[in-house]
């Protein structure tokens, strides 16, 4: 063996060892959350005055959702007088002028209501929270998103854990409107619940740093400040400054059992961004603080789970290295034997789906009843895993290279259950050259299943079928809904000129 060959099944090999260490981290969070699932969060003590407390709706350009939002926050359980709403509005388009209607309605009727508007978004989101809290007048800050749906006795739940002084935030578990709606959307629900529900149960139950999630969570503004405030220096505020917190000593909690439903993406487009961004925005955040981390003088555990969380995401980067190793490497060791392959390869792809899929297996069966229906798309969560990569991998590669971009936000289009669609909405995103790239892959490694059943090496060939679909599914249907945004938005403004 040539020692380029030599050199290209070394680099395939520890490129799969890291994988499986990453998986292992999944078996982790998942003995962590057993170990210590009695150890529920609960207020100790009340309140003499309940506090107040303003809660803040960044929006930027939410046509579809700004009222439903604005009116739900309304509905609050809470005294009228200890209560303040900001819509913070970034928006270029209508969304002003209907979230400005809803605002003077609520306020002509005793609502301590505002809507602050900015013409420049200069920190994006961050910005918009900054440029809120300095006229804020609660001790508490709750946070939502455009697309989420906060139930009335949202405050109730988590206002009472803050009378414990070091509590710096509460977090609660992000709920499914239109789960049902696609299988992008039930894939989308379960990598959302094994994070809501193993991570974050495991985190927050053994005392370990977990974060922020950007919406449906309080946090109490001394701990904003004394933290540093939100800066616009990553993608992801809300994890550099759960972090920043963290380190500072303030303590989060997590509620498992208050659920605030949101929209998930409908289009394949908009998911790619989102989680283009979360890469991306982990990675800097990774950049900013792991220093500062790991120099603490937390425990060990503490900060060894920390920073590989920070950097969890190079995962993408090995998954998209696995993608193209594979194929030379099935040829490289053709002449091995198929047994020899088999007994090193096979348990190694094996662990590996296997502790992921039991991770996802028991999010589903803590939560809901139905779990066994809900499991049967496993294969898909592997198959789109595998298929986001290369998106998730660019994200992280221009992390690394300090390569900025601006903060893109996730469209949202009012669609609930299986009702409604996004076509012929606005703010539908274009395609990019990734989709090229994912549909490319995938015909790469039709070609490596080819060649495998060609040469009676049937192992791989489960494996090679999981990854093309993945990348078939997000690449063409990336393209092909990419296409069509570009024909609408070609469309509306033909009509607008008109």
């Amino acid at each position: 063996m040539a020692w380029w060959q030599s050199v290209l099944l070394a680099t395939y090999s520890l490129v799969f060892a890291l994988l499986m260490i990453v998986s292992m981290h999944r078996h982790l969070m998942v003995h962590l959350y057993y170990k210590h699932r009695r150890k529920q969060p609960g207020p100790r003590g009340t309140f003499g005055e309940l506090p107040v407390v303003t809660v803040q709706l960044p929006i930027f350009n939410e046509r579809y959702v700004v009222e439903r939002l604005i009116r739900a926050v309304a509905k609050m359980d809470y005294p009228t007088d200890r209560l303040e709403i900001q819509v913070l509005d970034d928006s270029t388009d209508e969304t002003t002028a209907i979230a400005r209607r809803c605002v003077d309605e609520l306020r002509r009727s005793g609502l301590d209501i505002a809507l602050i508007h900015r013409k420049t978004r200069t920190g994006y989101k961050a910005g918009a929270l900054a440029e809120g809290l300095r006229v804020a007048r609660g001790e508490l800050i709750a946070i939502f998103d455009a697309d989420f749906l906060p139930p009335p006795d949202f405050l109730n739940k988590t206002i009472p854990h803050f009378v414990e002084p070091q509590v710096g935030m509460v977090q609660t578990r992000w709920g499914h409107l239109n789960r049902d709606y696609s299988i992008l959307t039930r894939v989308q629900a379960i990598y959302l619940d094994g994070h809501f529900v193993m991570e974050h149960g495991a985190r927050s139950r053994s005392g370990l740093f977990f974060n922020f999630n950007g919406t449906a969570g309080v946090w109490r503004r001394a701990c904003i400040d004394e933290a540093g405030g939100w800066q616009h220096d990553t993608l992801t505020e809300d994890l550099d400054l759960s972090y920043r917190a963290q380190l500072a000593g303030w303590r989060f909690v997590y509620l498992e059992n208050t659920v605030t439903p949101a929209e998930i993406p409908v289009e394949v487009n908009a998911w790619k961004s989102q989680q283009f961004r979360w890469a991306k925005g982990s990675v800097q955040t990774a950049k900013k603080t792991l220093k500062t981390l790991l120099k603490s003088h937390l425990p060990w555990r503490v900060k060894g789970e920390a920073a590989f969380h920070l950097v969890t995401n190079f995962a993408y980067c090995l998954m998209a290295m696995i993608a193209i190793l594979i194929f030379p490497a099935i040829v490289l060791r053709e002449d091995l034997g198929w047994l020899r392959v088999v007994i090193i390869d096979f348990p190694l792809f094996v662990g590996a789906t296997g502790v992921i899929s039991r991770y996802y297996i028991h999010s589903q069966r803590e939560i809901y009843s139905d779990w066994k229906s809900r499991i049967l798309y496993l294969p898909f969560v592997l198959a789109l895993g595998m298929g986001i990569s290369l998106n998730n991998a660019r994200g992280v590669i221009q992390a690394l290279r300090g390569h900025e971009t601006a903060f893109n936000r996730t469209p949202k289009y009012r669609v609930i259950g299986r009702n409604g669609n996004w076509y012929r909405k606005n703010y539908a995103l274009k395609k990019n050259i990734t989709a090229f790239l994912e549909i490319g892959l995938g015909f790469y490694l039709l070609a490596a299943m080819a060649y495998s059943i060609a040469k009676g090496l049937y192992f791989p060939v489960p494996f090679l079928i999981l990854f093309a679909s993945g990348f078939f599914y997000v690449g063409c249907l990336s393209l092909f809904q990419g296409i069509w945004a570009k024909m609408h938005s070609q469309s509306i403004e033909v009509a607008e000129a008109n």
